[in-house]
């Protein structure tokens, strides 16, 4: 059975009485180079486990099960159980757990599934779920690598420069945690159902904190605060946000003293300078 093809696919659900979800975003591939591209981004080996988030029926746990000593697949949607059962039959290093990736222990799944193995993460993720999963994955750092198919203009907000029109919050916490590296783009036609977007690969690989951090809430307090009003300057941004405990005159200081011009705009900040900006407001706070 080729997974990819549409009329294999479609019989597979046929078979199995599977309806689509609207609410959980699916759409699966039937391009067949898809997967193995996802699967040689990831960089999975004998030496990695990978956690694979939504397997659909299963086309890239099968790319990953063939270069990986071991795939753990956490599919929320039950009624796809049984086709998994069915497309990874006789996979011996594959194992599906049903569930919410969401409310996953993952240090437990780690000690429990991975051991002796490098956790990695290579997944398609339903849009839905892109920013709350990459942001819980992150977060843990208990990843070498993660490597997702996203919508596009996630993709592209995530591996954004300073300045650019895709940065923002969600780049500098990426950015943040790891090195973000933009793999390949996936059209609509890749996909039955096809989406109305665009989607995208990308690897993130977790980095040691940037030494230059030295509160890391006090860090993200001044990202939020520089992205909570896009089209204001920082200087406004900041009023708003800190307005109650330091006057204008003060903040105008610290923007000064971190040597960024007076009109300058959260947009076009990077970690260190949005470090700089928060020490200099823990130290006059």
């Amino acid at each position: 059975m080729d997974l990819c093809d549409l009329r294999d696919l479609q019989a597979l659900l046929r078979r199995h009485g599977f309806r689509f979800s609207r609410s959980m975003g699916q759409n699966f591939l039937v391009e067949p180079q898809v997967p193995v591209r996802i699967a040689e981004a990831s960089g999975a080996d004998q030496t990695c486990a990978v956690l694979e988030i939504g397997p659909g029926v299963g086309p890239l746990t099968v790319q990953l099960a063939q270069r990986a000593g071991k795939v753990v697949a956490v599919e929320l949607d039950r009624s796809l159980l049984p086709v998994l059962a069915e497309t990874l039959s006789g996979i011996e290093n594959t194992e599906v757990i049903p569930g919410d990736a969401m409310k996953l222990d993952l240090g437990a799944l780690i000690s429990d599934k991975f051991s002796s193995f490098t956790p990695i993460v290579c997944a398609n993720l339903p849009y839905q779920i892109t920013t709350p999963v990459m942001t819980r994955l992150l977060e843990s750092r208990l990843f070498a690598s993660v490597t997702v198919m996203i919508q596009r203009e996630v993709a592209r907000r995530v591996c954004a420069q300073p300045g650019t029109a895709d940065y923002g919050a969600f780049t500098v916490f990426c950015q943040y945690h790891a090195r973000c590296d933009y793999r390949f783009e996936v059209g609509p036609e890749c996909f039955f159902p096809a989406p109305k977007v665009t989607s995208a690969v990308v690897t993130l690989t977790p980095q040691p904190r940037p030494e230059c951090v030295h509160d890391e809430a006090a860090f993200f307090q001044v990202v939020r605060a520089a992205f909570a009003q896009r089209r204001k300057t920082l200087f406004n941004c900041l009023a708003a946000a800190y307005g109650q405990r330091l006057d204008k005159e003060a903040l105008r200081a610290v923007i000064q003293n971190c040597g960024l011009p007076a009109d300058i705009r959260g947009e076009r900040l990077g970690v260190p300078e949005f470090a700089a900006l928060a020490d200099a407001l823990a130290h006059i706070g």
